[in-house]
This record gives structure tokens, C-alpha cells and sequence, in this order.
């Protein structure tokens, strides 16, 4: 059998860049040790496949039925994109549910960069997988912590790290532990009238996050109002709505079209939504976690029959021009790497599905200073606010 062809995999539609890759040695690590364990594809379970390559190169090395469960929506496509390419099928791919896990006895895991999700990974394995299943893990040494080790042991009996090759060390982990009742996600958390709803993958938990926060009290979310600065700010007037008169005053006859881009538990949007009754909430986030958790804290707001909420890349299924206002607090990251392309991305995005004299309000780690380029890609940027860490925006898209 010839070698897997992994250079031929591409990250597409994530962000393509000469210092990111579409897989590294953990996969290929992970593709040897589960070829070696002798499961048949039916029992193997692949989580956290980046962008395919462990499961494209398993299904081409004869492991027919791999189950796979990929949280990001750009992972998704990519995997299907290059399984087209190269004329790969035979793998099913599922959410984190039973029927991922029903019978497995293989479990091949790229491990987390949160140590939330690594334990809800654990114990849906221990809970559905099959009672001798054994959990691979594996990871970048300069990524990986002891406490990824605790975190396995609270699922399993026996965890042993294995010696490091090529800069990545998997993880064994075998003897599941009788779990609780109930599972350990999601988890709850009240902030002043909001009620936050997290699964172990969505970005700050069930925390409100200090960048969403700033934002909140800018937009007069959460019991602050706008223009309560002491002169900080320099936005006149309401929110944006559905269209404007000819003196350029907002026309609130009709509530404004709302998106939350890259929604995590949805804070941002569903604040907006409780203080503005009247306003249609749309939460988008590439994250099947963060979805999760967002329909779930939409739940537990009173919201959910008046916001949708959406598991999409960068907003790629919304109509061009079809919003008034934008919400986003954006990534910096992208996995375990430091890259603002994730940040152009989404500002695109914001670009495209804005309306003509639509807004867009940005909340960023002040040492980012992204104003030029909003001002480029969106149009005329004012700073709302801006404190040692955080800096708000204001965006007009140009007409």
C-alpha cells in the first residue's frame, strides 16, 4: 500500500497561510497507533481531526466505517473537500452524541486546546464507548500539560503518557470509570440578568468574557447605557435599525437585523436581544460547541422563539446585505497558533452581509490595533472606547 498522501491536504476553508499546515506528526502518530491497535473501522473513532488527516488516511488504509466528529465547521469542509480530492469515502460523521461512540473500542483523539472540552471528550467516551475502549490522545509536546493527564484520569482508570517522537506524545488511556448521572456539560452561569450555558468546547465557558463585557456596556447591554463614558465615547443617537430617514437619523419603525458573528455562547447577540425586544437576532459561530451552547443559553433567556442561531463558517450561508448591525468580538487564534487571519475573516464577513450604512461594532485586544484595517475593509471607524486591553469600534459600512 502506498504512503498517504498528507501533503496533498489542504486546511481550505479555514486560513491558508506558509506557516500553517493541514496536518503535522500527531496526526500521522495517531494514524500509525490506530493502525497498529487492529480495530476494524466500525469500532474507530476519530475526534478532533483537524482537517482530515487522520481520518482520510485511515479510510484509505482500508478502515472502513471510521466515525469522525469534527467541532469546527471549516474542519467539516475541509474534510470533505479533501475526501473529494482524493477520492476518499467510507467515513460517517457525527456530533459528540451516542451514536458516536456506541461500541467503539478505539477512540483516536487530537487533543483540545481546552481543558473543558478534553474532560466532556472523556467522559462521553467513558459513558457511550464500548466498556474495554481505549483512548488515544496525542498532542505537541509544547502544547500538552500534566493536567490533561488528571483531566483523563477523572474518565479512567489507567493513563499513560508515551515518549515523545518528532515533538508530539500520545496519551493512553484505557479502563473507563463508572460516570455520573448526569454528564459534567453543560454548565450554567448567571451574570447580571443573563444566564450563560456552556459546553466544554465554547470559548470562555459559561464566563462572560472581559472583551464581551466591555462591549456590552458600550452598547448599553446589561444595564449600562450608551454615552455613560465620562466622554469616552463619541456615538450619538440609537442603535442602528432597519433603515434611515434623509437626515441620516435611524428609522426604528422596524426592529434592526442583528448578527452575532462568531456568537460562542451567544452573550453578545442575546443581550442585545433582551434589551431590544423588537430586534431579529441571527447568532452564527463555526464551532458546533459554541452552536450547542448558544441554542442553550437562548433557551434559558426567553429568547429562543425570536433569534436563530446557526453552525457556519465566517457567515457564509447569509444573503449579502441583509443586516443592520454586527456584533463581534473576534479570535486570535486559530488552534494553538497566534494569527490574525481568523480577525480579516470575520471582518470580511461583516463586510459582506452588512447593508449599506449598516454597522459594525468590534470589541479587540487594544495591542492589535485593527482600526486601519476596519476602516479599509468596512468603511468610516470611530473608537467607542479604548482601556489598556480592549478597544471598541464603530464601522459604517461604505455605500
Amino acid at each position: 500500500m502506498s504512503e498517504f498522501p498528507y501533503s496533498r491536504l489542504r486546511r481550505w476553508p479555514d486560513v491558508e497561510a506558509d506557516n500553517l499546515q493541514a496536518h503535522d506528526a500527531t496526526d500521522e502518530l495517531l494514524v500509525d497507533r490506530a493502525r497498529a491497535f487492529g480495530a476494524p473501522g466500525s469500532e474507530t473513532v476519530v475526534i478532533g481531526d483537524g482537517f482530515g488527516a487522520i481520518t482520510l488516511a485511515l479510510t484509505d488504509a482500508g478502515l472502513d466505517g471510521v466515525r469522525v466528529h469534527q467541532d469546527l465547521a471549516t474542519g467539516r469542509r475541509a474534510l470533505q473537500r479533501n475526501a473529494e480530492e482524493l477520492g476518499i469515502t467510507g467515513f460517517v460523521s457525527h456530533e459528540l452524541e451516542p451514536a458516536l461512540l456506541d461500541g467503539a473500542r478505539l477512540v483516536v483523539l487530537q487533543l483540545p486546546k481546552s481543558l473543558a472540552e478534553l474532560e466532556e471528550i472523556a467522559d462521553a467516551v467513558a459513558r457511550w464507548a464500548a466498556p474495554d475502549v481505549v483512548l488515544v490522545a496525542g498532542g505537541r509536546v509544547k502544547h500538552m500539560t500534566l493536567t490533561q493527564n488528571e483531566v483523563l484520569g477523572r474518565s479512567f482508570a489507567h493513563v499513560q503518557a508515551q515518549r515523545a517522537e518528532r515533538k508530539s506524545r500520545l496519551i493512553d488511556a484505557s479502563g473507563p470509570l463508572p460516570v455520573p448521572a448526569d454528564p459534567p456539560f453543560p454548565v450554567t452561569a448567571q451574570h447580571d440578568g443573563l444566564t450563560l450555558v456552556a459546553h466544554g468546547g465554547a470559548f470562555a465557558g459559561a464566563r462572560l468574557d472581559i472583551g464581551t463585557r466591555v462591549l456590552c456596556e458600550v452598547l448599553g447591554l446589561g444595564g449600562s447605557q450608551l454615552l455613560k463614558d465620562g466622554g469616552n465615547q463619541t456615538r450619538n443617537g440609537p442603535i442602528g435599525a432597519g433603515g434611515e430617514d434623509s437626515s441620516g437619523v435611524v428609522n426604528a419603525t422596524e426592529g434592526p437585523r442583528v448578527l452575532d458573528l462568531g456568537c460562542g455562547t451567544g452573550a453578545l447577540g442575546f443581550s442585545f436581544a433582551l434589551a431590544h425586544p423588537e430586534a431579529r437576532v441571527t447568532a452564527t459561530d463555526r464551532s458546533a460547541a459554541a452552536v450547542a451552547s448558544a441554542r442553550a443559553t437562548a433557551s434559558a433567556n426567553g429568547v429562543a422563539d425570536r433569534v436563530t442561531v446557526m453552525h457556519d463558517d465566517a457567515g457564509s450561508e447569509l444573503p449579502d446585505g441583509s443586516f443592520d448591525i454586527v456584533l463581534l468580538n473576534p479570535p486570535f487564534h486559530l488552534g494553538t497558533s497566534i494569527h490574525t487571519g481568523a480577525a480579516t475573516r470575520l471582518f470580511d464577513a461583516a463586510a459582506r452581509v452588512l447593508r449599506p450604512g449598516g454597522e459594525l461594532f468590534t470589541v479587540y485586544n487594544s495591542s492589535l490595533g485593527y482600526r486601519a484595517e476596519l476602516t479599509r475593509l468596512i468603511g468610516a471607524t470611530e473608537q467607542l472606547r479604548r482601556t489598556p486591553k480592549f478597544t471598541v469600534t464603530r464601522s459604517v459600512r461604505g455605500r
